[in-house]
């Protein structure tokens, strides 16, 4: 798995590649932790437009982000999300606390205003 990131003002872009699962969840858990503290983010948006396959350590993973976000009062969000991805979230119930936008600019639209 690899990962990009782009920080626009105060929010994080993560845009993670391949699979999210069990063998690389806790590596990029910290990669996006360090980047947030480092670059004092308040939002972060994951851009899924190029992950295939995601499993309960990729949930655990955005639960996480989602709550040290919360705490610090900012907004969790992702988009590009493929039909296999939204299932996901919807079973998992992600679907009722992360916000999902058809494309970063929407997502940095709203969230950044």
């Amino acid at each position: 798995m690899g990962v990009s990131f782009k920080i626009l003002g105060q929010t994080l872009v993560v845009s993670p590649t391949g699979e999210l699962d069990h063998h690389n969840a806790s590596a990029l858990r910290e990669k996006i932790d360090k980047e947030t503290t480092r670059e004092n983010i308040k939002n972060i948006v994951f851009d899924f437009s190029d992950v295939s396959f995601m499993d309960s350590s990729g949930i655990g993973l955005i639960i996480g982000r989602y709550k040290l976000i919360t705490a610090l009062g900012g907004v969790t969000a992702v988009c590009h999300m493929g039909d296999a991805l939204k299932r996901i979230f919807d079973i998992s119930g992600l679907k009722k606390i992360i916000r999902s936008y058809k494309d970063i600019d929407d997502a940095l639209g709203q969230i950044q205003q």
